[in-house]
This record gives C-alpha cells, sequence and structure tokens, in this order.
C-alpha cells in the first residue's frame, strides 16, 4: 500500500515535467484503448488506432472503432467529472459512448441491462460465471454508488476503488462492455478524488499480461468471500504501472534534454530552428 502510494505520488510530479503533458496524455491514452480492447478480443494496434477509419482494412474496422470509442469514452467522462460525481448517471453516459457505433451498438448502450448475462460458456449451464439477475440491479448498483461516494467509510482511496473494481465487475450491469468500463473507473476515480492530476494510470496492461492471475483473484473472492489475494494483486498493478510510466516521462525528459545539449548547442545560427523542430517532434 505504502509503495503503491509513493509511485502515485512520483507519478504525479513528473507529469508536470514533461513537455507536452496533454500530447502525452493523449498517446497514453490510445495506448490504454489499444490493449484494453485486445483484452475484449480486438486487434487493433497502436499504428492503425491512430490511423483514420478511411485508411483502415474494412475488415479491421469494428476493431479500430471500438479502440477509438474507448477514447472518446474516457475523455467523456473527465470532462463529465467537472459537473457530474462518479456515479451511475456518468458510467451509463461513458457507456453510451463506448458501445456507439460498434458492433455492441445492439446491446443497450448507457443502459444497464433488463436480462441474464453471463461469462464464459454458449449458455447458462456452462457458463465459468453468472452475474446477479437483472432484478437485483437496482439494490447493488445503488449500494455500489453509495460506496464510492460515502466519505464515512474511512478506508484508503486505492482500496475503495480496488473492492469497487470487484463489486462492478462482479455486477456486471451492462449486457457489454462491463471490462473495458470497469477499468476506465479506476482511472476516473484516482482523478474525480485528486489522487492523479491527470489521468496517466492505466491498469489493462498489468490486467492483461497477468490475466489468469486477475481472473482467479477475482474468482477468490466471489467464491471464498476473501479479499486478501485481490487487494494485494491491485496493489501491486498500481505500483508496478505506475513506475513502468514515471520511466517512460524520464526517459521522455531526458531524451529531450540531450537532445538540446548535445546537439542543438552545436548547430551555431540553426540552432532556433532546430530547437523548434525537437519541441514540435515532442508534441
Amino acid at each position: 500500500m505504502e509503495k503503491a502510494s509513493f509511485k502515485l505520488g512520483e507519478l504525479n510530479s513528473f507529469s508536470r515535467l514533461v513537455p507536452d503533458t496533454d500530447r502525452f496524455i493523449i498517446m497514453h491514452t490510445f495506448k490504454e484503448a489499444v490493449v484494453s480492447s485486445r483484452i475484449e478480443g480486438a486487434r487493433t494496434n497502436i499504428e492503425e488506432a491512430l490511423s483514420e477509419e478511411k485508411d483502415i482494412d474494412p475488415k479491421m474496422r469494428d476493431d479500430w472503432q471500438k479502440v477509438n470509442n474507448y477514447v472518446k469514452a474516457m475523455n467523456s467522462a473527465l470532462a463529465k467529472l467537472n459537473k457530474l460525481p462518479l456515479s451511475n448517471r456518468l458510467i451509463k453516459n461513458t457507456h453510451k459512448v463506448l458501445l456507439s457505433g460498434a458492433r455492441g451498438d445492439h446491446k443497450t448502450p448507457g443502459e444497464f441491462r433488463d436480462s441474464q448475462n453471463w461469462i464464459g460458456g454458449v449458455s447458462l449451464a456452462d457458463a465459468i460465471f453468472v452475474p446477479p439477475t437483472h432484478t437485483e440491479l437496482p439494490d447493488l448498483l445503488a449500494d455500489f454508488e453509495k460506496f464510492l461516494n460515502n466519505p464515512e467509510i474511512k478506508i484508503p482511496h486505492l482500496i475503495r476503488i480496488a473492492i469497487a473494481h470487484y463489486q462492478f465487475e462482479t455486477i456486471h450491469p451492462f449486457l457489454d462492455g462491463n471490462g473495458r468500463i470497469g477499468r476506465l473507473l479506476i482511472t476516473l476515480y484516482l482523478v474525480s478524488n485528486g489522487i492523479l492530476e491527470k489521468p496517466l494510470l492505466y491498469l489493462s496492461d498489468f490486467f492483461e499480461k497477468h490475466k489468469s492471475l486477475y481472473y482467479d483473484n477475482l474468482t477468490v473472492v466471489r467464491e471464498k468471500n476473501d479479499l486478501t489475494q485481490w487487494l494485494k494483486f491491485f496493489l501491486v498493478g498500481v505500483m508496478t504501472t505506475a513506475e513502468n510510466a514515471v520511466n517512460t516521462l524520464n526517459q521522455i525528459i531526458k531524451l529531450k534534454s540531450d537532445t538540446e545539449t548535445n546537439h542543438i548547442l552545436e548547430m551555431g545560427r540553426r540552432s532556433k530552428h532546430a530547437r523548434q523542430m525537437i519541441w514540435l517532434l515532442f508534441l
């Protein structure tokens, strides 16, 4: 817990030193969108995600749409945080953007499900996990929203969002897109509560690399009512992901400094134009 919190603080500090934080965030968000959508079966890479739709192979446009919708959903949710708390309303709005025009468009975008769903298998009979019935959703989601925002529950923010992520994935309130929304929820919570100044922490890469452990730890909570291993796994994910982000930011800053010191200063009268060009490259 202490290490994870320290790494988040370090990430906040480094984010203030990047030449163009907003541009870095855009690239970071696209990377997250690619990885998070990959967990759900999409096969778009970062180069394709940044391309225009007309340049994408028609066979790959559904996956391209899924990734770009993820980016739009994140940006939309972050903008709405200025007016709305992190709530079921905001989650539904974000879900509507996420599934708009993509393969999940027929899965009631922006609306909680009104039928039973399941994970794995071809039917309820052989499903790996069956979420609560849709008739229970109003009470469960009301409790979920209260838990997210109740100041009387005195637990650290990282513990709260770890539990909330488990709750959301277990409730599985939508017919499609639950995994992506649940992962977005982590970043939104950290930003909305001032833990992060910028949306720079995304756990999808960690979850994908350790997919079996991710699912196994969630299952242990459901079957044995034991949160301990899930919380440890989540905190290691936060610590590792924040550390990797800090290293990336540090490399960007070092590359810019080395380029200016070792190359531009030697260019004499051309150094002004060279500095402008390098700055544009870092943008």
